[in-house]
């Protein structure tokens, strides 16, 4: 099992698009996951309100990093096979909070489910879904 502490998490992002968007994991525990950012102008549409693809994208890296730390015994890694959002709510500034909790933690898939909220609020801004295929060392 990886170092699950959620700084770990934090560090593996900086050079890839969750350390871009300054997507910060706050808490795991186990089958769940936090995760926060804080609202720039960089993640707004030209609308001036959150572009959608903020929103999803903080939605599954929470739900991958939930998978990464729920790996079963002996498996390589994980790739998103399905996601799925709903819009319910925008923001314009603040911070928006993610939680990701394993619907199915299995062998071969996982599927999360996650709610994005406004932090100030609790405004329910999206639901996501998605599901993991756990991928395995090749045998020789």
């Amino acid at each position: 099992m990886p170092n699950i502490d959620p700084d770990s998490f934090n560090q593996r992002g900086v050079p890839y698009l969750p350390g871009l968007l300054g997507i910060r994991v706050t808490r795991i525990a186990g089958q769940s996951l936090a995760a926060e950012l804080a609202v720039q102008q960089s993640h707004l549409a030209p609308n001036g309100y959150l572009h959608a693809g903020t929103v999803v994208t903080l939605a599954d890296t929470a739900c991958g990093y939930a998978c990464i730390a729920n790996l079963p015994e002996g498996a390589a890694n994980f790739t998103t096979i399905e996601l799925k959002s709903n819009f319910i709510g925008t923001a314009r500034e603040g911070v928006i909070e993610c939680e990701a909790k394993a619907v199915h933690a299995g062998r071969n898939t996982q599927v999360w489910d996650a709610e994005v909220r406004h932090r100030d609020s609790g405004k329910l801004i999206a639901t996501f879904r998605c599901t993991q295929m756990i991928l395995w060392p090749k045998q020789a």
